[in-house]
């Protein structure tokens, strides 16, 4: 029988910490439960410490998720711990990781810390969250940096202090593969006891080598794995689930190890993080970039018409990747509309499935073939709660290359109508000055995109920008669609004011 390796997701903490990737309380509970329908083991829902709306967030978590265990991560600090349990003690399975560093470097010029301290600390921190919960996790930060003795040294009072789970992570993604891999093996071999626990992984891809260093250590005996739905995470990510996931299940003849997930949710999940962090994954993306199973060599088309395994070593319907669409338009009911949502992956509340019937049937009179990706970015710009405290009544814009760009908008509020006129150097920047007269805030718009959701001149574009709004250090990602390119950037910019005034 193949081992089972617990999936560790750390999408709501690590990945959230990637810059631009932020998310509300309602984005993170909708994650969360997305977490849950995709069988991930544990869920890493924040850091309860760094802000009152994070340990919100865990604890609304922890009171939704039912068939995962929820933790929060905690320094080796008494307050960080108090914290920690705070938010996840309603939790059908809660569980406290506690990190400290371990390598040279770190306790040098970050802890000021000897390494006799740093024992003292792992043997009282982790005791400490053994009072709250019988499940800890404890991490030895830098662990890949560290003197492996006395790494050791630290796992084997982790272990006397009452850890069921042991974190070896590449903080810095430092190692190759076979490095990590004898790391682990040196681990089992003079660790006392360390067969009574889990041992765990948390690999960084600084140097591109977070999944390749994940699986090496499930080789060596690792029995959980730390990873992010698209690899999203600080620097330049963490190990991809997706691409962990899908490495085990297509090589189970090599690793005979396998998880939980239901890998037919990975596409739908990786399409979720997309839309709420507004950051794309790139075409060539394994497991989940558009190109992942496209085939454009005349001699590879051939040969998966005649037999799908000569190019595709796993198959897109494996992943969730949608096949067979029905072709929705102007005619089509709610039941299609439902079903072809249902076939995607999505289920949706009644009130959001309403909305979003409004938005298809508008779309509808503007498109005359309605594709999956249409349907996706619908949902997107669908608010998840919370009311939209603005909605765009009408713009008119006048531009040209002899003129100077000028916006006339009118919102609505409450039922009241709001119109102010701007000028700029262009009819997006035009629009922008004359939002931000309306809902009277210092917004600074840092990163603005736009791109065709799919081919021919009746496309959807989406356009995403983030807002620092008030001098708020996180920014808010707003996502606007439309067939009209300054009314989805217009859009685009009202649903991040709105998600601001939710928060």
């Amino acid at each position: 029988m193949s081992r089972m390796i617990r999936i560790f997701d750390t999408t709501l903490r690590d990945g959230e910490q990637s810059p631009g990737c932020s998310m509300n309380l309602s984005e993170k509970i909708e994650v969360a439960r997305q977490l849950e329908t995709l069988g991930v083991d544990i869920i890493e829902a924040g850091f309860a410490i760094a802000s009152p709306g994070d340990a919100a967030a865990i604890s609304a978590i922890a009171h939704t998720i039912k068939d995962s265990t929820v933790c929060s991560l905690a320094r080796a600090v008494e307050k960080d711990i108090d914290a920690a349990y705070g938010a996840i003690k309603d939790a059908v399975d809660p569980r406290i990781h506690t990190f400290i560093a371990t390598s040279p470097v770190h306790m040098q010029y970050k802890l000021k810390m000897t390494p006799e301290q740093v024992l003292e600390s792992v043997a009282h921190h982790v005791a400490y969250a053994k009072k709250y919960v019988s499940n800890v996790e404890f991490s030895a930060e830098d662990a890949t940096r560290s003197d492996w003795d006395f790494l050791c040294r630290v796992l084997e009072t982790a272990i006397k202090a009452g850890a069921t789970t042991l974190n070896i992570p590449d903080t810095v993604g430092y190692l190759v593969p076979h490095e990590y891999a004898n790391l682990i093996r040196y681990i089992r071999e003079h660790v006392a006891n360390v067969d009574d626990v889990i041992l765990s992984c948390h690999n960084h891809n600084d140097l591109g080598m977070g999944v390749a260093n994940s699986l090496a250590g499930i080789e060596a005996g690792i029995g959980q794995v730390e990873c992010t739905i698209n690899g999203i995470g600080e620097r330049a990510g963490n190990a991809a689930m997706e691409e962990i996931v899908m490495a085990l299940k297509t090589r189970k003849d090599y690793f005979d190890a396998d998880t939980k997930i239901d890998t037919t949710q990975i596409y739908r999940s990786s399409r979720m993080i997309q839309t709420i962090t507004g950051v794309p994954v790139a075409p060539t993306k394994p497991i989940i970039g558009a190109n992942a199973f496209a085939h454009e060599s005349g001699i590879h088309q051939h040969g998966v018409l005649n037999e799908a395994s000569t190019y595709e070593i796993m198959t897109p319907e494996s992943v969730g990747v949608p096949k067979n669409a029905i072709v929705l338009g102007k005619h089509s009911g709610r039941h299609a509309f439902e079903e072809r949502l249902k076939d995607l992956g999505y289920t949706l509340t009644q009130e959001k499935l309403d909305k979003a019937f409004t938005k298809f049937k508008a779309l509808a009179d503007k498109k005359k073939t309605i594709k999956d990706r249409d349907l996706e970015a619908l949902i997107g710009v669908v608010p998840v709660s919370g009311p939209e405290r603005f909605t765009l009544d009408s713009y008119v814009i006048n531009s040209g290359n002899t003129i100077t760009s000028t916006a006339l908008i009118k919102l609505s509020k409450s039922g009241e109508i709001f119109e102010q006129v701007a000028a700029s150097d262009g009819p997006i920047n035009a629009s922008y000055k004359a939002l931000d007269m309306i809902v009277g805030h210092d917004i600074e718009l840092c990163d603005y995109s736009l791109k065709a959701l799919t081919e021919g001149e009746d496309a959807q574009c989406e356009a995403v920008v983030k807002l620092c709004i008030d001098g708020a250090a996180d920014t808010v990602t707003g996502r606007g669609v439309s067939t009209d390119i300054v009314e989805a950037s217009i859009k685009a910019y009202i649903n991040g004011i709105n998600k601001f005034l939710n928060d």
